[in-house]
């Protein structure tokens, strides 16, 4: 096992080039991406692959998800680059109406292998048109995957196996983590909808994804400071999510906190704790942004970032509650 040192932008790079080196149908569209892209994400793939295969488009998304339907529908494996998902509002028609429902509609006469990359979440001092999580949209919808990667070795194991899939995968990248730094292994190619386990404790199970990874490791370790054993999942993928993973470790510690960046109010995390509550009974609670918009001055952009003092505060309260069910 090779492990190389990469940026999160660069891992998705590199898996991209690894594809489009192996298969001539995989090709990129959007705005700016033979420049590499507002994260350098695509960086060096126009040059190497040339502007036939990394198209710089115009400034419209409907039209950009648009030919990626018809691109996929006709035997290409299109990678759409919408910048932000705050964008791809643009285009939904094409993506929930068209990419998502063909293979239905159609008895699986088509398959529309697409990937629509919309980088998520808060990005700072960027405002309420470019900070948004919409993660929950995506994983109501039917017919698409939703993966959500948190490192960057999952940001090329992940994307990697999205671009050997036959159905559209909603990839949401934060945009926050475009810099961070890891080790990769070119050849762990990570299965759709397997979870990660970062710890393991026997006093509850924290369950976050993207951004919010990296925060709940951080609390666990001060937990652990104060004797509180905490079990941290990342789950990867919204959908499918890893039930089994989740579910075995809610019944063995009694207690679930679900963190995630997204507004809390109708968030996934509701689906999480759900689901948990009715095949374990155990005690839930969760944690989200409140239902504002992003503020643009740093002081009301603070407001919608969960702190590791808000997550310290609400473990300790489930740590704290009534005693959990008998394990």
């Amino acid at each position: 096992m090779a492990l190389t040192t990469m940026t999160y932008a660069q891992a998705a790079s590199s898996a991209l080039r690894t594809a489009m080196t192996a298969d001539p149908r995989v090709v990129v569209l959007g705005e700016d991406v033979g420049r590499g892209g507002i994260f350098q994400q695509y960086q060096g793939l126009q040059a190497a692959f040339g502007p036939a295969r990394v198209i710089d488009t115009p400034i419209s998304e409907s039209t950009i998800a648009g030919a990626g339907v018809g691109m996929a529908l006709a035997g290409l494996r299109p990678v759409i680059e919408l910048r932000v998902i705050d964008f791809a509002l643009c285009a939904m028609d094409e993506i929930v109406n068209q990419a998502a429902k063909n293979r239905f509609m159609f008895g699986g006469q088509g398959r529309v292998p697409l990937i629509l990359r919309m980088p998520v979440g808060l990005w700072s001092s960027s405002a309420a048109q470019h900070s948004q999580n919409l993660e929950a949209w995506f994983a109501h919808l039917p017919g698409v995957v939703v993966m959500c990667p948190a490192t960057p070795q999952d940001n090329h194991g992940m994307l990697t196996q999205a671009l050997a899939g036959e159905d559209p995968v909603v990839y949401l990248e934060h945009k926050e983590l475009w810099g961070v730094s890891g080790p990769v292994d070119d050849d762990d190619v990570l299965p759709v909808g397997r979870a990660r386990v970062l710890r393991r404790g026997d006093d509850l199970t924290i369950v976050a994804w993207s951004a919010s990874v990296r925060l709940v490791d951080a609390v666990a370790a001060t937990l652990a400071a104060d004797g509180i054993g905490a079990t941290v999942i990342d789950l990867r993928s919204l959908w499918p999510w890893d039930r089994q993973t989740v579910l075995e470790d809610c019944a063995r510690t009694g207690r679930l906190l679900v963190v995630h960046e997204a507004v809390q109010v109708g968030g996934f995390g509701a689906e999480v704790a759900a689901t948990a509550a009715q095949a374990t009974g155990c005690r839930i609670a969760r944690l989200g942004a409140p239902r504002v918009p992003v503020g643009y001055a740093p002081r009301l952009e603070a407001e919608s970032r969960l702190t590791e003092a808000q997550v310290v505060r609400a473990a300790r309260a489930l740590i704290e509650g009534p005693s959990a069910p008998a394990r």
